[in-house]
C-alpha cells in the first residue's frame, strides 16, 4: 500500500473540501438583500396576498390562492430579477388554464420594479394578459404593491 499516495488523496480532498465551503460562505455573505420569502400585497390584483420567493441565483416564485378569478386558474408564477443601484427589477410569468375545460386559456406577465428597505419592499408592477395565441389581451398599468420578509420569530 502507498501511504504516500493515500496521504496526498488526503489533503487533495480536505483542500477541495476547504474550498468549496469557502465559496459557499461567500455565496451566501453575498446574498442581495432582496433574497428571502415576502408576503406581497397587490390591491389591485384579484386576490391580493401573494408569496414572492427571490433566489439568490436571480430566479424567483409568485403564489397565491387560486381564488381570483372563478374561470381560470392562475395561481403560480415563475421568473428573473436583476439589481439596478438601488432597484430591483424583474419580471414573473403565470400560466393560465380554463377550470373546466382544463385548457390553456393564456398567460399573465408581470414586469415589477421595487426598492429594498430591511424587511419591507414598496413597489410597482405592469401585469399584461396575453391569450391562448399570444395576442395581448389586457393591461393593468403602475399597480401599487408593498410587501414585508417572512422572517423566523
Amino acid at each position: 500500500m502507498n501511504f504516500g499516495h493515500l496521504r496526498r488523496v488526503r489533503v487533495s480532498a480536505a483542500i477541495a473540501l476547504a474550498a468549496s465551503g469557502t465559496a459557499l460562505c461567500a455565496a451566501t455573505a453575498a446574498a442581495d438583500p432582496v433574497s428571502g420569502v415576502w408576503l406581497v400585497e397587490h390591491p389591485t390584483a384579484p386576490f391580493p396576498l401573494h408569496l414572492y420567493v427571490f433566489n439568490a441565483d436571480h430566479t424567483m416564485q409568485q403564489a397565491n390562492p387560486d381564488a381570483g378569478n372563478p374561470r381560470e386558474s392562475d395561481s403560480d408564477g415563475k421568473g428573473i430579477w436583476l439589481r439596478k443601484g438601488n432597484r430591483i427589477v424583474g419580471k414573473w410569468v403565470e400560466i393560465m388554464a380554463d377550470r373546466t375545460t382544463h385548457k390553456l386559456t393564456g398567460r399573465g406577465e408581470l414586469t415589477f420594479e421595487l426598492t429594498v428597505s430591511g424587511n419591507r419592499i414598496t413597489g410597482t408592477g405592469s401585469f399584461t394578459q396575453f391569450d391562448a395565441a399570444g395576442l395581448r389581451k389586457g393591461d393593468l398599468i403602475d399597480a401599487p404593491f408593498t410587501g414585508s420578509r417572512i422572517t423566523v420569530p
